[in-house]
């Protein structure tokens, strides 16, 4: 339990400095962080082309055999073998350590395992590397919720939403957590 929160409190600092302009991903360009800010508004009306333009971006590591593991990950999970998925992105977590999407994808087959503690660090490694991965946010969230853990997972909820305030089932989530834990907006 103390790990959790201290993983929680790491993973909210890292947040807050992310948003205030600290940029943890320099490899990240500044047509992203254009992407990034056009997301986070919430007037913008074609926010589902601007995320996938910054998931593209996201999932190109530098290397094409690295790239490739990522795609037979994530067609292993499309095709619902969590084993093979799990193959294939933990070599490409060996082999790319600072590679966000590999430690996000790699999360999404633990997760799908029920496998709480590994997906979660493999999320906080996502969330090291890219503070602003608003699908690793998301899956922390969803992972707190489940296990229990509607404060915390509420308030990761609220960073989701300061990055990527278009997604109707959040709202929903944000909505239900708050009745449940009487919770208020951040």
């Amino acid at each position: 339990m103390g790990t959790l929160r201290q993983f929680f409190k790491c993973a909210v600092a890292v947040f807050l400095l992310a948003v205030g302009g600290f940029h943890a991903c320099a490899a990240q360009e500044v047509d992203v962080e254009a992407l990034l800010a056009e997301l986070a508004n919430p007037e913008t009306r074609n926010w589902q082309s601007v995320e996938r333009r910054i998931s593209k971006e996201w999932s190109r590591s530098g290397s094409a055999s690295m790239d490739l593991l990522l795609q037979r990950g994530e067609k292993a999970m499309e095709a619902e073998d969590y084993e093979a998925a799990l193959e294939h992105l933990t070599a490409l977590t060996d082999h790319a350590p600072d590679f966000a999407a590999g430690w996000n994808a790699r999360a999404t087959a633990l997760f799908h395992q029920e496998l709480w503690g590994p997906a979660m660090q493999d999320l906080a490694r996502a969330l090291e590397l890219n503070p602003r991965h608003f699908e690793a946010l998301t899956g922390l969230a969803v992972i707190l919720g489940q296990t229990g853990k509607e404060d915390e997972a509420l308030q990761v909820w609220h960073m989701v939403r300061a990055l990527h305030p278009h997604r109707p089932e959040m709202n929903e989530a944000i909505e239900a957590l708050e009745k449940r834990v009487g919770g208020e907006a951040l």
